[in-house]
């Protein structure tokens, strides 16, 4: 049976997760198991996956820790597991970045609508992201957080994601410094701080701008930053 959908399994219950990992094979998904918590996020960097479904208790890293680790870059949707049927749990989890939430013991019909409806709600959002920023090849998704360059997913953390929209909705227009720590950090520019001017470095190496001839990102000097709206 060809795979669904491609979902990380972190679940240091081998047993429960031998069957959740057999039923939702059976039901067309390809399915990676983790037994700790510390190897989520390599596996993450390693390989692509459309959904996770992450313990709250695994050892070496728990799981509000992970969550909160993968929201600082990615939008993939998290279903959250506990053998825990504590509120504060529940709403720590949801807080930090979780779809959903389900209390062991898991029942088999309600796990597999859960994860199709979280999968859904992503296609959903993406299909209908109305203020998506298309520049030529570059598109910026800003319902989904998520930047195509070229057909291809770009990771950027959410402070880059944010920098890059607010020079994008500006394009062909030089963002002065003072406005984008008033806009990005709710405060004035001290003439000294040069963190943006690092985040445009890395913005040309994620996004392919040329080293040399810096063509779609430039810094203007003495005046701010400049997205070329036609150089994608």
């Amino acid at each position: 049976m060809s795979s669904y959908a491609n979902v990380l399994l972190a679940e240091d219950d081998v047993a429960l997760a031998q069957w959740v990992k057999d039923f939702l094979e059976n039901e067309g998904f390809a399915v990676t198991h983790l037994v700790d918590g510390l190897a989520v996020q390599d596996t993450l960097n390693d390989a692509s996956f459309d959904l996770i479904l992450l313990d709250l208790m695994l050892p070496g890293l728990n799981g509000i820790e992970i969550c909160k680790r993968i929201r600082e870059s990615s939008q993939i949707p998290i279903i959250m597991l506990t053998a825990r049927a504590d509120e504060i749990d529940e709403i720590i989890g949801l807080e930090v970045g979780a779809n959903d939430y389900i209390t062991k013991p898991v029942k088999p019909r309600v796990l597999l609508a859960r994860i199709k409806s979280a999968l859904r709600n992503v296609t959903v959002v993406e299909s209908s992201d109305k203020n998506a920023l298309i520049f030529g090849g570059l598109e910026i998704k800003k319902a989904s957080k998520r930047v195509v360059l070229n057909g291809k997913s770009v990771d950027l953390t959410t402070g880059l994601f944010d920098f890059l929209c607010l020079l994008a909705e500006n394009a062909g227009t030089v963002v002065s410094r003072e406005q984008v720590f008033q806009e990005l950090k709710s405060r004035e520019y001290d003439g000294l701080d040069r963190r943006f001017d690092v985040m445009v470095s890395n913005l040309r190496k994620l996004l392919g701008d040329n080293i040399e001839d810096n063509k779609r990102i430039k810094t203007v000097w003495g005046k701010g930053y400049l997205f070329v709206p036609d150089a994608w």
